[in-house]
């Protein structure tokens, strides 16, 4: 997962001190810095008895640990039966949430499920392949899945 960190730039002013009415005196002159960078991070949730997951109910989950990644507290959240009724217990759903406070936060994920075998991939969702215009996606407060 990586999530974009936005740093406040710093800006400069030069100014002259001469008293001067002149209508000749140079512009002031200002610069400005944006710094944004990635933070990387990796969770593995692993769900043993999976089979026995199947069935708990349509809205039920199993969440997992908080883990950390880029100073902000992060969960993953799995419904064995899907997370609404129109899932109608055939899908699975899985999200990541926001786990501490925080306003438009903003990251890029990937969610895949292994099967038991860990042989098979299945990727779920992905940002990555987003197109540039539509950019990470942005949480807006804690619980924001």
């Amino acid at each position: 997962m990586g999530i974009g960190k936005n740093c406040k730039g710093s800006i400069t002013k030069a100014s002259s001190s001469a008293a001067s009415s002149s209508s000749s005196s140079p512009p002031s002159i200002t610069t400005s810095t944006s710094l944004t960078h990635t933070i990387n991070g990796f969770h593995h949730f692993n769900i043993n008895g999976y089979s026995l997951s199947k069935g708990m109910g349509v809205g039920k989950y199993i969440a997992s640990d908080i883990f950390m990644v880029g100073g902000y507290s992060w969960a993953i959240y799995f419904y064995p039966d899907g997370k609404g009724p129109e899932d109608n217990s055939a899908y699975v759903s899985l999200f990541i949430a926001l786990a501490s406070e925080g306003t438009d936060v903003r990251a890029l994920f990937e969610l895949t499920l292994l099967d038991q075998s860990g042989k098979g991939k299945h990727k779920v969702h992905s940002h990555f392949g987003r197109t540039l215009e539509s950019g990470p996606y942005t949480l807006k407060y804690r619980g924001s899945m």
